[in-house]
């Protein structure tokens, strides 16, 4: 997997007055866990935009004070209002011990059940939280397409590698076929055009009897003309 840098400082207090000077100057609070005691330390907001604000995956290398740490993004907090990075947590690798993170799917190939039969594709899952060692975790699980045909699902089981293992159930659906609205409306309009040929049979045999009706009054009252 793909790393990022951020380069930090050591924070000495850890109180409200000291975080929101650190705000009010552009900078992020964060806190380092893992192996060693908890480690406070502040980077500018700027540095984070390539990090947060993307659909990627990365591991980050935290020089805070001269000091090297490998980490991942455990949580992050916005302001509800800006969407300002407001705090966030970093989790410590350590090189045999597997972590859990979410990894982007990346969709490969063309299906079938869209170019030949006019399917639409689904993507349900855009990304998979997988478990791993650090040196294993991929950059993005690649999903072939290539056979899927129309009405076909790709579930997680059919996803499985060596090298990290799903935190999802084998039957969760990452992708599918669908039959699109558009490839419907034939069958639609010709369903229509049915019901209506079947309602005009219905009229005109209702209005048959109704016209037998009028011409036997006729002759009922030109019969009684003769007569007299």
């Amino acid at each position: 997997m793909k790393s990022l840098t951020i380069n930090g400082l050591k924070r000495e207090s850890v109180g409200k007055k000291h975080t929101k000077a650190l705000r009010n100057a552009e900078s992020v609070p964060c806190v380092l866990y893992g192996k060693n005691p908890p480690l406070h330390f502040s980077a500018k907001e700027l540095d984070f935009r390539k990090l947060v604000y993307t659909s990627k995956a990365y591991t980050v290398k935290l020089n805070v004070n001269n000091n090297s740490f490998d980490a991942i993004i455990q949580d992050i907090q916005f302001h509800p209002v800006s969407g300002k990075i407001l705090h966030i947590d970093f989790y410590e690798l350590t090189e045999n011990k597997e972590i859990s993170i979410s990894i982007p799917v990346e969709i490969k190939g063309s299906a079938p059940g869209v170019l030949i039969s006019g399917g639409v594709l689904i993507i349900n899952k855009r990304k998979l939280k997988v478990k791993a060692l650090p040196k294993n975790l991929p950059d993005s699980i690649i999903v072939d397409i290539s056979n899927l045909e129309l009405g076909q699902k790709i579930y997680t089981v059919d996803l499985k590698h060596d090298d990290y293992s799903f935190l999802h159930s084998e039957n969760t659906v990452i992708c599918q076929v669908k039959t699109s609205r558009a490839s419907l409306m034939p069958e639609i309009e010709e369903a229509e055009t049915d019901s209506a040929e079947t309602d005009e049979s219905k009229e005109g045999a209702k209005d048959t009897p109704a016209e037998e009706n009028k011409d036997t009054s006729k002759e009922n009252e030109n019969k009684e003309s003769d007569q007299k």
